[in-house]
């Protein structure tokens, strides 16, 4: 969790070839990004867009999730966006997965809409499916959390520019949130609280990810891994930067001494954080990463930060991808992935959305690994041969 010093959210598998929540998709797929490799990749120019589960803890998930076949989509002009090859991707297929961890309060939460226009009514863009998903890790409280699930997906479709503009439109989106989160705390004290925030849209062959905070998107292409998103800890050299020219500190590790992450939305009645002329240390606009998705792309893994404490990125989807190919379930997966976490000893909220491209396993591969040459000097091969002698 972020502040220095989860209710469970777990469902029984009664049929895993059931339980998926598969969204497939018939579509034209004719949206491609129109970006060059060192854009997708820049950090820097997309960090702003506008220039075994214990009985005790059983809950209901905390989660708004829908499961429901998209067919015969039409084609979407969105802007920035050229046609791409059809059926690229035939199927979507989304599952998810939370559990209290070593918390006593869950205060994770997480949400998955396979027509992010259709599930609030919007079709006066086209028919194209745009996919959208979530995890949102509260902290002090699950006030916030809970208020960014509920509300962000609606403010984004109601913006404007949606979807003709959709990284102008999300960056947008979470400030608009963050502040009427702020309102709301005003009304209600008790509501308190933190969060941090990863978003991910699918759409054609184009993915989004949005992040503020410590949760982690990781993709998968044929094995490796790849890192959609970057953790925003007080650790980070730009984001201290950032910081201490906003008149902020880090103490001990973190944000003003109070909070482990450098962005995320709520924390309004921590004083110090959000006040200022030019606003405060911690901010909620998000980070972006655009890319375009390829037939390599297997899925994607969107888990808090209790998850990636005791998982790396690469060892996340080789866990996941051994899974996939045991029984191709991806709600069972991110269950597994939960409860390997907690057998490692992951003391956090654990939440894990994950996201396959292919109703079809992964393929069995080879990835090729860095090789590590380990060389000892003349003078340290003595050291350790008169040591060896005694």
């Amino acid at each position: 969790m972020c502040v220095p010093g989860a209710e469970q959210g777990t469902e029984e598998m009664e049929n895993p070839k059931n339980d998926d929540e598969i969204s497939v998709k018939t579509s034209s797929l004719h949206s491609q990004v129109d970006f060059a490799t060192a854009q997708n990749e820049n950090w820097d120019k997309n960090s702003s867009a506008f220039d075994n589960v214990s009985p005790k803890n059983s809950a209901p998930l905390e989660s708004i999730c829908e499961d429901e076949a998209i067919t015969d989509r039409k084609h979407i002009v969105l802007n920035n966006f050229l046609p791409g090859p059809r059926n690229f991707f035939p199927a979507l297929r989304s599952g998810e997965w939370s559990d209290y961890g070593g918390r006593p309060d869950m205060e994770d939460t997480h949400i998955c809409i396979p027509d992010l226009a259709m599930n609030f009514g919007n079709s006066i863009h086209g028919d194209e499916a745009i996919s959208f998903y979530g995890v949102f890790d509260g902290h002090g409280g699950k006030g916030a959390a809970e208020f960014v699930r509920d509300h962000l997906p609606r403010i984004i479709v109601e913006d404007a520019d949606f979807p003709l503009e959709l990284e102008k439109v999300v960056t947008r989106s979470f400030v608009e949130t963050d502040t009427a989160f702020a309102r709301s705390c005003s009304i209600e004290s008790t509501l308190s609280s933190g969060t941090t925030a990863l978003t991910a849209m699918i759409f054609g062959r184009s993915l989004l990810v949005a992040n503020a905070g410590d949760c982690r998107a990781v993709l998968s292409r044929r094995g490796e891994a790849i890192e959609m998103s970057k953790d925003h800890r007080p650790c980070c050299v730009n984001e201290r930067a950032r910081i201490e020219s906003l008149g902020g500190f880090i103490d001990d590790g973190y944000l003003n001494g109070q909070l482990g992450v450098t962005r995320a939305l709520g924390n309004w009645h921590i004083k110090g954080l959000k006040e200022g002329e030019n606003g405060g240390p911690l901010i909620a606009e998000p980070e972006l990463k655009l890319m375009t998705l390829m037939k390599d792309d297997e899925f994607l893994i969107i888990g808090s930060d209790g998850i990636w404490e005791v998982f790396r990125s690469q060892n996340a989807v080789d866990f996941a991808r051994r899974r996939l190919q045991e029984d191709n379930n991806v709600k069972s997966c991110c269950r597994d992935i939960v409860n390997e976490a907690k057998t490692r000893g992951a003391t956090d909220n654990l939440t894990v959305v994950m996201v396959c491209f292919h109703s079809e396993p992964p393929p069995s591969v080879v990835v090729q690994r860095p090789r590590v040459r380990r060389c000892i000097s003349a003078e340290g091969l003595q050291n350790l041969k008169f040591l060896l002698q005694g």
